[in-house]
């Protein structure tokens, strides 16, 4: 079978709610990205044999098949088809693996794997509270609601978390902190600086100030430990606050996934090989705590121990997750989330999964780290691992 290697991976740097990404269409966001790989890579645009992306909030001005719309609003040829999923947050790693499914299959040469999610202009549960205020029913009224008798809430699971691995307030606060100390550290040292498609500056009003967005718009440059304790709690008899939870962030991101024939054909020289994919389902009650079991079932089937990897990428939906993920596999802490997570950059939901990806390669190659290791938790209970090897 042949292997699947990642030429070119890129990301937008986060914008805030209603900050310097509010003003983009999302398809115009996602094309920004589409066309920042193929100026990267070099790659003939007429070779790339189709764009996956992953996107959430699938309604409004993100339906009718943004992917697909995103090639027309780039300079992609209409030949190039796209289509779009929803794995929730896990969607643009997901759509990782069907590329690279689909190039070691041999049915494809060159494929396009990204995601996007404008959280700003298509707010998170638009597309079932939408749905639901015109009319048209809500998705748990069926027999899932006869089975768990409740409905499924990201943040209750994030406490169901704290309570089962014994996290106080305390230590949220303090990882939130340490997420926002590493990005700080990463943008002035220029961590980022290969992995960011510099897009320009559009506020809410549609005004631009011509200057290029470049630095996630989340980090608090000037945050302290005092000013995160002082956050209200998301409920009242909680631990966790908005500071140690991912920010509502607007972004696109997007890798280029090649086999053998692939590479010769862009005469593109590869940024890492996937060395493993998998995807697992979980308690949906408890929902976000799905990386944990799948991670250590990754390691098994991959021949691995978690000591092999040299980082790992761990989504920080909530405090508690990477928090419990490193008190199950017993992995370095050092090694995880290396330049900040989405308490300080942002969880564009639909792109985070490629946007995860971006940063774990150009670190492992900054860092010249070997293996790296991309996990997220995932609405309904599910979460993606994969396992990369820098090249």
């Amino acid at each position: 079978m042949a292997e699947a290697y990642i030429v070119c991976a890129v990301r937008t740097a986060g914008g805030r709610r209603g900050g310097r990404l509010a003003g983009w269409h999302p398809v115009d966001l996602a094309a920004q990205v589409l066309n920042a790989l193929v100026d990267k890579s070099g790659a003939d645009p007429a070779l790339i044999d189709d764009v996956i992306m992953g996107c959430v909030m699938q309604v409004g001005e993100q339906s009718t098949n943004i992917a697909r719309n995103a090639v027309l609003a780039s300079k992609l040829p209409e030949s190039v088809p796209g289509t779009s999923l929803d794995r929730q947050c896990g969607s643009s790693q997901q759509a990782l693996h069907f590329a690279a499914q689909a190039v070691m299959s041999g049915t494809m040469d060159v494929v396009i794997a990204a995601g996007v999610e404008s959280m700003t202009r298509v707010p998170m549960f638009s597309s079932s509270a939408l749905a639901q205020k015109a009319g048209l029913g809500h998705y748990q009224d069926c027999s899932l609601r006869e089975r768990y008798l409740q409905d499924f809430s990201q943040f209750t699971g994030a406490e169901m978390i704290a309570r089962k691995y014994g996290f106080s307030k305390d230590q949220l606060d303090e990882f939130a902190l340490l997420s926002h100390q590493r990005a700080i550290a990463a943008t002035h040292s220029g961590a980022f600086d290969a992995e960011i498609v510099p897009v320009a500056t559009r506020l809410a009003d549609g005004s631009s100030n011509a200057e290029m967005h470049t630095v996630d718009e989340g980090i608090r440059f000037d945050d302290s430990l005092a000013g995160i304790q002082g956050v209200k709690l998301l409920h009242e008899e909680g631990v966790i606050t908005a500071a140690s939870a991912s920010q509502i962030c607007d972004g696109a991101s997007g890798v280029l996934v090649v086999n053998e024939r692939g590479l010769k054909a862009l005469g593109a020289k590869p940024l890492a090989r996937v060395h493993h994919m998998s995807v697992l389902g979980h308690d949906p009650v408890v929902m976000l705590e799905a990386p944990l079991p799948a991670t250590e079932r990754a390691l098994k089937k991959a021949g691995m121990k978690i000591g092999n990897i040299d980082l790992y990428e761990v989504n920080e939906a909530f405090a508690p997750v990477p928090l419990a993920w490193l008190q199950a596999t017993g992995a370095d802490p050092e090694r995880m989330n290396v330049n900040g997570g989405a308490i300080a950059l942002g969880h564009p939901l639909g792109a985070s999964g490629t946007k995860l990806m971006a940063t774990l390669i150009h670190a492992l190659h900054r860092r010249g780290g070997r293996y790296g290791l991309q996990t997220m938790c995932e609405g309904g209970g599910m979460a993606n691992v994969t396992i990369v090897e820098r090249l």
